[in-house]
C-alpha cells in the first residue's frame, strides 16, 4: 500500500454504508484530499458539506473512472457494495485500482487506522494567538 498525504480520493459507496463512510470520508477532506464520486456518492456528500467531483459510472459508457486510475490521479479508492447487486461498477473499478497500483479501500474500518496515521504524520500549521 502507497501512503499518500495528499491527492484525490474516489468514493463509490453503497447506499447501506454512505452513513459510517461520512466522517471518514469528511476527515480526508479535512486533510487537503480532492473527493471524487459517482453521482449517488457525489449527492450524499454534497448535501453533507463535502465538495465533490461527479464523476460517470462505467454502465453508463464513461471512461473517467478508469482513465483517472490509470493516469494515476486517484491516491486511494474506497468502494463498497450492496450485497445482492450485480456490482460489475464495482468490479471493474476495483481491478483496475489493482493493476495500476493504486490502493483500494473495500472496509470501512480499514480506512479508520489509515486516516490516524495520515492525521499523525501530516504537518499542520497553527497560528499563535498573540
Amino acid at each position: 500500500m502507497k501512503l499518500q498525504n495528499y491527492g484525490t480520493v474516489l468514493a463509490t459507496i453503497a447506499d447501506r454504508d454512505k452513513e459510517e463512510a461520512l466522517p471518514l470520508i469528511r476527515r480526508f477532506y479535512r486533510l487537503g484530499f480532492n473527493i471524487e464520486a459517482t453521482a449517488g456518492t457525489a449527492t450524499f456528500l454534497k448535501e453533507n458539506g463535502i465538495r465533490t467531483h461527479v464523476l460517470g459510472k462505467i454502465s453508463d459508457g464513461s471512461d473517467e473512472i478508469p482513465n483517472a486510475l490509470r493516469q494515476g490521479h486517484i491516491a486511494y479508492v474506497i468502494n463498497t457494495r450492496d450485497p445482492g447487486s450485480s456490482g460489475r461498477d464495482g468490479t471493474k473499478i476495483r481491478r483496475i485500482a489493482t493493476e495500476h497500483n493504486v490502493t483500494l479501500f473495500t472496509a470501512l474500518d480499514t480506512i479508520r487506522v489509515l486516516l490516524d496515521v495520515l492525521e499523525e504524520t501530516t504537518l499542520t500549521i497553527s497560528t499563535i494567538d498573540a
